[in-house]
């Protein structure tokens, strides 16, 4: 569909608007693990659990993924596909990181963690790189 100034809007029966919404419910459940159980988040990230006041990193963790999975949510009702890749671009810090933490503190101790992080990572890139490609390049910066 095409939005205003010609930018093509994601439509709620793209598979690319199925992808954004799946990616988006993905870190929601993440985040709420993390608050819920602290501890089986951070089994799944790859990293054990803190003790004492350092354990207030795992909510921060949740935080962050329950924070991006509501952006992506709404990014998918109102962006349009460039918005979209390029928020998901930038978003690539947060997997690569987090492939770079895990790497340091365990190395190859953490195999399947390092695969969930690289998949992580792929998905988002592979995203990025598909509404790249279909979007309209509009380049007026959200500007009508």
């Amino acid at each position: 569909m095409r939005g205003a100034g010609g930018t093509r809007e994601l439509s709620n029966g793209a598979s690319s608007t199925w992808l954004v919404r799946i990616l988006s419910v993905a870190f929601i459940g993440l985040g709420i693990l993390f608050l819920v159980a602290p501890h089986a988040g951070a089994a799944l990230f790859g990293l054990a659990a803190p003790g004492g006041e350092a354990s207030g990193y795992l909510p921060a963790i949740g935080l962050r993924d329950l924070a991006f999975g509501l952006y992506l949510l709404i990014l998918s009702v109102m962006a349009t596909r460039r918005t979209l890749g390029l928020i998901l671009a930038a978003t690539l810090v947060i997997p690569i990181g987090d492939i770079i933490l895990v790497s340091v503190a365990r190395g190859s101790d953490a195999v399947l963690n390092l695969l969930l992080h690289g998949a992580s990572a792929a998905v988002m890139a592979a995203g990025s790189i598909w509404f790249l490609r279909t979007s309209a390049h509009d380049k007026t910066g959200g500007q009508s």
